[in-house]
């Protein structure tokens, strides 16, 4: 957060954003042609599908979707500081007190825009790693297209010259391609899986440390509230004297405190009603049933012995 406590000063960056500068800014907030209106958002979305290869239209889809959920982003951050801007300008003309806390209150609203904005340029990373996944399946596409190609001509000349000698160099070609599609799409399979579990780890992270910083600002922003005297006076009656000034700037000082030291609570897993076993403790599970179940029916076969009036123990 910026150590200045005020949205009508001039901001400056701490020294802790200069030890650790952020992210690279996200790639869709530049060359924009079409800017941030629904129109870019709609031509992205319905052109994807048509442009790319039919093999990767999905994907292509997707990364393009998400480019517009990151439009969408920017445009709140941009709007969430506007408005803080707005609301210290409104909070100036009032009295004491609420143009204090609205003025604080601004700067918890400005740095939950700045975190917004972090967070746009950390889901960045996710769908740069969803591009990979589309690349290599569109790379994969030639050997695809290649390998039916061949077995199609195949099956032409089978069907016009069975006894032609050009079947046989087609053949050894279509062994050749299956070989080279066979390494194309065991690469596809590995990178799609490593791509797919690293993409959605940055989803997932950047949402999570997105959310529990967006709930510091607002956290503390209800102990602003706490100094603002909202009981009621009637006509002629003053109201006490605003003397809150040093406690609301210390919440600020504490904030930013607070944000500067937060850290990820990586530890914390969530818990499951699905335990996910052991494949060993499976084995010796089936062995148990299969020895109680084998017990329940000698159990029941002791029974009906002795209820036909055999009183001699049921030996197996």
């Amino acid at each position: 957060m910026h150590r200045t406590y005020s949205l009508r000063q001039s901001r400056a960056p701490t020294a802790s954003q200069q030890v650790n500068p952020p992210p690279p800014p996200s790639t869709t907030k530049s060359g924009r042609f079409f800017g941030k209106g629904s129109i870019g958002n709609t031509f992205r979305r319905s052109t994807a599908g048509s442009l790319s290869p039919e093999g990767s239209r999905k994907i292509s889809q997707l990364v393009k979707t998400e480019k517009n959920v990151m439009r969408a982003l920017e445009l709140l951050a941009e709007e969430r500081r506007n408005a803080a801007k707005g609301l210290t300008l409104w909070g100036e003309e009032q009295e004491d007190d609420v143009s204090d806390i609205t003025d604080k209150i601004s700067v918890l609203i400005y740095e939950m825009g700045m975190i917004d904005d972090a967070y746009i340029d950390q889901y960045d990373q996710y769908r740069l790693a969803m591009k990979s996944i589309r690349n290599i399946e569109a790379s994969v596409i030639p050997s695809r297209n290649r390998k039916q190609q061949i077995t199609d001509q195949i099956a032409g000349l089978k069907y016009k010259d069975p006894q032609s000698p050009r079947i046989v160099v087609l053949e050894q070609e279509l062994v050749r391609a299956e070989a080279e599609s066979l390494v194309a799409e065991a690469q596809l399979s590995n990178i799609t899986r490593e791509k797919l579990k690293q993409a959605f780890n940055y989803q997932f992270d950047a949402i999570k440390e997105h959310s529990e910083r967006i709930a510091l600002c607002a956290s503390f922003g209800k102990v602003l509230l706490h100094l603002l005297d909202d009981s009621s006076v009637t006509p002629g009656e003053t109201r006490e004297s605003y003397n809150g000034y040093e406690m609301s700037k210390q919440i600020i000082i504490d904030t930013e405190a607070a944000l500067r030291e937060w850290n990820s609570s990586s530890n914390d897993k969530p818990s499951l009603s699905i335990r996910q076993a052991d494949p060993r403790e499976l084995d010796d599970e089936s062995e148990l049933g299969l020895e109680d179940h084998a017990k329940e029916d000698d159990d029941e076969e002791l029974h009906d012995n002795l209820g036909n009036g055999n009183k001699k123990p049921y030996i197996a």
